[in-house]
Parts: structure tokens; sequence; C-alpha cells
């Protein structure tokens, strides 16, 4: 891996990871097009940068995590059905992620959903205050909404905002409950993954995954800001369109560069 391989993946994985368009399935796609070889090195950079996108997180929201000890205990709650459903189906996942058709097909149908379902959201009010609010059961229910996103290319964002809309927030609280339910989440997903994986690093590696992390909190940072004002106002269906566009446009370039397409 190059270090211009891990501008774009951090880049990458900074503006996708908490937009409904599957930062996993954009990684996989671009790791395909640029012909990253996968090994032990290239899963310890996809750890770090996603430990830099958390970091997004936590610093755009760390008055809310001071906020009240409640919305921990919402979360805690929340992430259960998630790690039991990870732990169980972990290698299955594995095998899963890293096949280019798999991602194409949950790419373009979670894009389908996203635009059929679009309109619902319009004008649907909030049953809650604030985030806080929400009952232990509603919580249960958006983590359940977040297993599906177990299936490469769902969208973890996707998954878990659909899953806060059916719970009774409206867009702008399901998006950030979303955003916030990533902490422990994927905290809980990179530990598992660090006790699984090898980590193998040289010496450059260091300049590699320090450069990779810190893009992937730069952009990370700047699409939660932008995605919570543009779906309060303008929904979904953007994205829907987006995540079924790339798919054709992904399998045009896979053909003219030669990438076989098989699952």
């Amino acid at each position: 891996m190059t270090l211009i391989h891990a501008i774009i993946l951090g880049i990458i994985e900074g503006i996708t990871e908490f937009l409904p368009i599957s930062s996993t399935g954009h990684m996989i796609l671009t790791s395909t097009l640029l012909k990253i070889q996968d090994n032990e090195f290239v899963k310890t950079f996809e750890i770090v940068i996603q430990l830099g996108a958390i970091m997004a997180v936590v610093v755009a929201y760390y008055k809310r995590f001071l906020l009240s000890f409640q919305i921990y205990l919402k979360l805690a709650v929340a992430v259960i059905p998630t790690l039991l459903a990870g732990v169980l189906v972990y290698k299955k996942l594995k095998l899963l992620m890293g096949n280019p058709i798999g991602i194409c097909i949950s790419l373009a149908v979670g894009g389908l959903i996203l635009i059929i379902f679009d309109k619902w959201t319009e004008k649907k009010e909030s049953k809650y205050l604030d985030l806080e609010d929400i009952s232990y059961l509603d919580a249960v229910k958006i983590g359940l909404f977040q297993c599906i996103s177990l299936i490469p290319g769902i969208s973890r964002a996707a998954a878990t905002i659909f899953g806060g809309l059916f719970a009774g927030f409206n867009r702008r609280q399901a998006t950030e409950f979303s955003f916030l339910l990533a902490v422990p989440t994927m905290l809980a997903a990179t530990g598992y993954d660090l006790l699984k994986t090898d980590a193998v690093i040289h010496g450059d590696d260091w300049m590699t995954l320090m450069v990779g992390g810190s893009v992937a909190f730069v952009f990370a940072l700047l699409a939660i800001t932008a995605f919570i004002n543009y779906v309060s106002k303008h929904g979904f269906k953007v994205f829907g369109y987006y995540r079924i566009g790339l798919v054709a446009v992904f399998v045009i370039l896979a053909m003219v560069l030669g990438i076989p397409m098989h699952l």
C-alpha cells in the first residue's frame, strides 16, 4: 500500500462511515479497483482509519456525551444485539466482505429502499423530546436494525437511521443517534478485529497509518456536520440514487480494467 492509497482510503472512510452509503462497500470496491492486496497490514490499516472516524464523532458530540449519563445506558442497550450477532456470524461475514458482486447487490437494494422510504420520513415528527428520552425497548429496536448492517454493503448508518425513524425519532434525531451509536459499535468491532488480526507494522508503515487515520478523522468530521444539516432539509433519496449509480460505475470500470466479477 502506497501513501497515495492511504490518503484515498482515508478520505473514503471518513466521508462514507456515517453516511447511508456503506463505508465497507466503498472500501472493498475501491481496494478492488486499486488492486490493493489484502494482507495483515491492510487489515490493520482499516482498523486505524476506522478509529480515526470514531474520534470525529467523539469530538463533534463531546458535549452530548457529557450532558447525561442516560445516553450511555441507552447506547449500551442498543449495541447489545449487534455484539451478539457479530460474534455469532463473524467468520461468515469476513468471507462475504471480499466479494464485490455481493457488495454491489447490497448497495443497489439499499439504494432502492432509501428512495422508496424517503417520502415517509419527510414530515415525520418525533415522539421524543431528546435522544436520551428514548425508551429501552426502542433502543433495542434500533440495535436490531443495526444487525442488518452486518451484511456488507447495507450500511450501518442507513440501518440505524431507519431503525431510529421506526423507533419514533425524526430525521435529525435518528441521524444523531446513529452517530452516537457508531462509537460503541465501531470500538467493539475494531477491538475484536485487532484480536483476530496479526498486526504487522514496519518502519515506514507507521507514517501510512498516521496519515490514513488523520485523513479519516478530518473528513469524517466534515461529513458529520454536512450530513446532519443536509438530511434535516432534504432527506435520504439522493443517497439512494448515489448507491445505484456507484454500482453502475463500478461494474463499467471493472469491465474496462478486466477485473473478474463473480460470486
